[in-house]
């Protein structure tokens, strides 16, 4: 029996979610893939909400993304913010299981094939010092570290910096989330020479009004970027 096995008999493979036995590392029991919303079939091909209809070659836009300007190109999401898709996504965000980045990087990667172009530069929305010393770690580079890894893709996690502390926008209504992260984001001149002329793809947990996306976006066209997409674990529904 080699190492790997033997690891196994001791500490056998359990579900990322309750801690059920399962097949593999990293994996979902039956009953929480049930319960945990993933997007497929027709979505947004701005935010990745999904639509009705069944055919996901198609390119179509849901209402708020006909109304709201988005500065970026295309937007994908894994997961809907809800049942056990906000649970993971908050036990990754406030829990400590940085051991989700993994397979939630894996579902993402998934979700975003329609969206990618070869050698996209992957970055990740990032956290305020402040919060980043309280966090200790910024969940969003955590993602964006697996998924470029995964896809084979140069990720540069300090290409964006935020520039001022943007407090939370639990609760604000959506113009206030937008005028709050009016030039927030912005590119350091060390990371502007990787910026020039790439396509991106900015990684973040969760997408809610899309404020945080448009101003990444944003910060990344004024630095040069040809092109930039965005990619959420999870998105919250309208009204959400």
């Amino acid at each position: 029996m080699g190492l790997q096995g033997a690891l196994q008999l001791l500490y056998p493979p359990q579900c990322i979610s309750c801690s059920a036995p399962v097949q593999s590392d990293f994996g979902l029991c039956a009953d929480c893939w049930r319960e945990t919303p993933f997007i497929s079939g027709l979505v947004c091909d701005k935010c990745g909400v999904p639509l009705p209809g069944q055919d996901a070659t198609e390119q179509a836009h849901c209402d708020d993304c006909m109304t709201i300007a988005r500065p970026w190109d295309r937007g994908r999401s894994a997961l809907m913010y809800d049942e056990n898709g906000r649970r993971l996504v908050l036990a990754l965000k406030h829990g400590d299981r940085m051991d989700l980045a993994r397979p939630a990087a894996g579902w993402m990667l998934k979700a975003a094939q329609p969206i990618l172009k070869p050698g996209m530069l992957v970055v990740p929305v990032p956290l305020h010092w402040m919060r980043l010393f309280r966090r200790r770690f910024n969940q969003a580079a955590l993602l964006s570290r697996n998924i470029a890894k995964a896809a084979g893709l140069d990720h540069c996690p300090d290409a964006l910096v935020r520039r001022r502390s943007t407090g939370n926008q639990d609760g604000k209504t959506r113009d206030a989330r937008f005028a709050n992260l009016v030039d927030a984001f912005g590119v350091p001149k060390s990371r502007e020479k990787q910026v020039l002329g790439r396509d991106v793809l900015v990684v973040d947990d969760v997408m809610t009004s899309g404020a945080t996306f448009a101003a990444a976006s944003e910060a990344l066209f004024a630095a040069g970027a040809r092109s930039v997409s965005v990619l959420g674990l999870a998105r919250v529904a309208k009204g959400g």
